[in-house]
């Protein structure tokens, strides 16, 4: 510490320094300044100046220190060292470190580049990372070199050297348990362990504790184990060449697994990249794997191989392995499946047979199968449950060959194949509308939307009653035709005739599509247009009635007529119209319109020349068709309309006209049969009415007389009513309290059974009871008394007749021994409440003494 006291001016001759203070003088003269120590009373010259002072000496407590900037130099004993002039000498552009010592003043030139300072405590597991300004040799005989760096450790004072510099305070590193510290060297060194280490080379410290890193080691971080279980390992790779912690030696580039066998716990090096955790691969009873390019003996994969791994079994794919299609399980063939095998390679198979590179073969339910590394699962295959009326289209893939499985439970082996059979478009349309042939004939668009169809599931169609379908087998080039109610299940050959019939009014053709011929009876409506011979131009709409003949369903030749003409419809209609045609262009308009049926008819019909009626030749009943056997029935003329507007006109106005006319008649007509009808009438109700009246005279007459004999019966039969009504009802009551005395008696006696019965039965079971009760008491008292005599017999018995005998007389003997013992010839013991006669007692003492005197005499 230092301290300035306030400067003498300059005309004080007479200075005083106080102890452990100091004053610079400057001798002008010499231009020498000198240093005066205190306590002293300094007398200035008049070729004196104090230049500096009074100042306190630097005084340095313990644990302190301070550096002093050009220093004085000192002597063999450690003084100050002055110069021929009496000036002190200083190293200039120096530095001294000064500790405690005694308080010391500045010598002129010297000044304080660190005050007094508090020395440096390094504590545990810290330390001064120091570096050398210049070269030097320190107190250790160590030479240091400029820009050297080292470590002061903890614990210690660390006292400041004026070539060394503190760059930095290093704090230990905490290693834990499970934990490693990872340096690297700066420069070239050696650790403390002694090893050589170069320039940016990295290790780890596994030791558990407080680590303190060197001066040319820097902390890069600390690093966590890896902690590994049975289901964990560790995937690793080598960043260089080096020989690992288990002595193994590691190429660049190589891969291994650290597993629980190598350690619990395991700390990569800093040559050791961990590629990720591994969890264990564990296979059940009912899984299996395969691992593809497995380690080998030597070490390393086999690129290429394939090889299986059957459960149960817990593993851990090793570098460069990997799992083909993961963990699978075993297939588990039910009596219904099947799987289709192919080899990958030569193969021997369970049943010893040798299948060849390429070969299929079929492994059937029920089972349990595991494919081997030389074979490949191909497809997993499911019977087909198949009704009488399904089926499914099946294609040899060797021959190329196509049937249809119907009617039973199949499998398709290793050489077939589902064929998918394909129709037109239209025929899709119709197979999936769920349209009704006969009720929906009518039916033209179909909106709804059309169902996918199982392609390779045999085609079947209803073909409903009273219809045909045609199929064609193109492969065997015939045609078969099917008669409902039945239904059709497509050959892989076969197809549909699709018909294509007109439609509409008047008929345009393709309107109707179908796959079954109705056969009738029904009815079609056209409109056609005719001409007569005078030119009136008409409209006719007719409905034709017709049905197909089919004499035999088996005749094959017949059957297929029917399908002959593509477009009956069409065909018919236009044939018909065509005979109507002519037969209206042969007759006037007005000979048409009144015999409009006739002519139609017999123009569609024709005439039957065997036959005649009224002079006439009859119509014919039907119309055939014998191309396609279809039969025209009946002609129907729902509407004639002329085509021109003037022969509408006037046909209009004459049937108006006769209209009229047959009305006029009709009404004259209806007047007077009216009139006739009335006078009619009229005479018949005045004859009745003289008819009735001669009726109500009688009718009045016997009614007089009835209430007469009326009057009189009912004047005596009053009286006989009520006496007979009087004597029935004191009958019926007597009749009743008979009766109901009767039922009164029974119910007493029906009661008293009953309560006779009821109380005997409470007695009855009251006694057994009792009985019962009374049986248990006697067989416990029974019991007991056994129990007791068994247990007397038994105490008798251990305890033995001596010491019975001893008991029974152990109180008098008691007492015989205490009267013994008090020398008591006789005694008399009472409880006081009992009263004695003591005179007999005394009499008898006395006798007693009187016959012993005179028996001494």
């Amino acid at each position: 510490m230092s301290g300035r006291r306030e400067s003498p001016k300059g005309d004080d001759t007479v200075i005083r320094i106080p102890p452990h203070f100091y004053i610079h003088v400057l001798d002008l003269k010499t231009n020498v300044t000198k240093t005066t120590l205190g306590p002293d009373t300094f007398v200035r010259q008049d070729n004196e100046k104090v230049v500096e002072g009074p100042t306190r000496m630097v005084i340095i407590p313990p644990n302190h220190y301070c550096v002093v900037a050009n220093p004085i130099m000192r002597d063999d004993k450690g003084g100050a060292k002055f110069d021929n002039y009496g000036q002190v000498q200083l190293n200039h552009a120096d530095l001294e470190v000064r500790l405690h010592q005694q308080p010391f003043p500045l010598y002129p030139g010297e000044s304080m580049d660190v005050k007094v300072t508090k020395l440096r405590a390094v504590t545990t597991n810290t330390a001064l990372r120091l570096r050398a300004i210049t070269d030097f040799t320190d107190a250790e005989g160590v030479q240091r070199f400029a820009h050297d760096e080292w470590l002061f450790a903890g614990p210690g004072t660390y006292i400041p050297h004026k070539n060394v510099e503190i760059v930095e305070t290093i704090r230990a590193s905490i290693i834990k348990p499970n934990e490693a510290l990872r340096l690297r060297a700066l420069k070239a060194c050696k650790d403390q362990v002694g090893k050589d280490r170069v320039c940016g080379e990295e290790w780890l410290i596994f030791e558990t504790g407080a680590y303190l890193p060197g001066a040319y080691e820097q902390v890069v971080g600390t690093i966590s184990a890896y902690i590994l279980t049975d289901n964990i390992a560790l995937h690793l790779e080598a960043l260089q060449s080096f020989k690992d912690r288990f002595g193994v030696e590691r190429k660049s580039g190589e891969q291994w697994l650290i597993t629980l066998k190598e350690s619990e716990a395991f700390i990569p090096d800093v040559y050791e990249n961990v590629l990720a955790p591994i969890n264990i691969s564990t296979l059940t009873n009912r899984q299996y794997c395969i691992i593809l390019d497995p380690l080998g003996d030597d070490g390393k994969n086999k690129l290429g191989q394939r090889k299986l791994v059957k459960g149960e079994k817990s593993f851990f794919l090793q570098p460069g392995e990997r799992l083909e299609s993961g963990i699978q399980d075993v297939y588990i063939l039910l009596e219904d499946e099947a799987l289709i095998v192919k080899a990958v390679l030569a193969h021997t198979d369970s049943e010893g047979k040798v299948r060849a590179p390429g070969n299929m073969w079929m492994v059937r339910g029920p089972a349990e199968f595991i494919p081997s590394v030389d074979i490949e699962i191909v497809e997993r295959r499911k019977a087909f449950p198949l009704d009488e009326n399904e089926g499914i289209y099946v294609r040899d893939i060797k021959s190329g060959k196509v049937r249809a499985i119907v009617g039973q439970t199949y499998i398709l082996n290793q050489d077939e194949e589902l064929w998918n059979k394909e129709l037109p478009d239209q025929i899709e349309k119709l197979l999936s509308a769920e349209i009704d042939p006969l009720a929906d004939r009518t039916a033209r668009a179909h909106n709804k939307d059309n169902k996918g169809r199982v392609k390779h599931k045999v085609i079947t169609y209803r073909v409903p009653h009273n219809a045909a379908a045609q199929i064609y087998d193109y492969k065997a080039k015939r045609a078969r035709v099917a008669f409902g109610p039945d239904l059709i299940m497509l050959a892989p050959d076969e197809h549909f005739t699709q018909l294509s019939l007109s439609g509409g009014k008047p008929k345009r053709p393709n309107v109707i599509r179908s796959l079954c011929l109705l056969l009738g009876p029904d009815f079609m409506t056209d409109i056609i247009t005719v001409e007569t011979s005078d030119h009136a131009r008409l409209s006719l709409q007719l409905s034709y009635n017709w049905h197909f003949e089919v004499a035999d369903e088996k005749d094959t030749a017949a059957s297929a007529a029917l399908f002959a003409v593509p477009d009956f419809v069409g065909d018919a209609c236009k044939a018909l119209a065509s005979r109507i045609r002519g037969a209206v262009a042969a007759v006037p308009f007005d000979d048409f319109h009144r015999n409009s049926a006739r002519i139609i008819r017999t123009s569609v019909f024709g005439l039957d020349e065997n036959m005649k009626t009224s002079g006439h030749f009859k119509v014919k009943d039907s119309f055939r068709f014998n191309a396609n056997r279809l039969v025209i029935t009946n002609v129907d003329i729902q509407s004639v309309e002329p085509v021109d507007q003037r022969t509408r006109d006037s046909l209009q106005k004459s049937v108006q006209l006769a209209i009229e006319i047959t009305t006029n008649s009709q009404e004259a007509s209806a007047r007077h049969e009216a009139e006739r009808l009335e006078q009619g009438a009229r005479g018949r109700l005045e004859r009745q009415k003289i008819n009735d009246e001669a009726e109500a005279e009688k009718a009045r007459t016997e009614l007089l007389k009835l209430q007469a004999n009326s009057a009189a019966v009912e004047s005596t039969g009053q009286a006989k009513a009520e006496a007979q009504s009087r004597a029935e009802s004191s009958k019926i009551e007597g009749e009743a309290a008979v009766e109901q005395a009767k039922l009164k008696a029974e119910a007493n006696n029906i009661e008293a059974e009953a309560e006779l019965s009821r109380i005997n039965n409470a007695r009855q079971g009251e006694l057994t009871y009792v009985a019962a009760n009374n049986g248990l008491e006697i067989e416990r008292a029974k019991q007991m008394a056994a129990i007791e005599t068994s247990k007397f017999e038994n105490m008798v018995t251990t305890l033995g007749s001596e010491n019975i005998a001893r008991i029974a007389t152990s109180g008098h003997d008691n007492q015989l021994a205490m009267l013994k013992a008090l020398g008591l010839q006789s005694t008399l013991i009472t409880d006081g409440s009992t009263p004695l006669n003591l005179f007999n007692t005394a009499k008898g003492f006395i006798g007693q003494l009187e016959d012993g005197a005179g028996s001494s005499h």
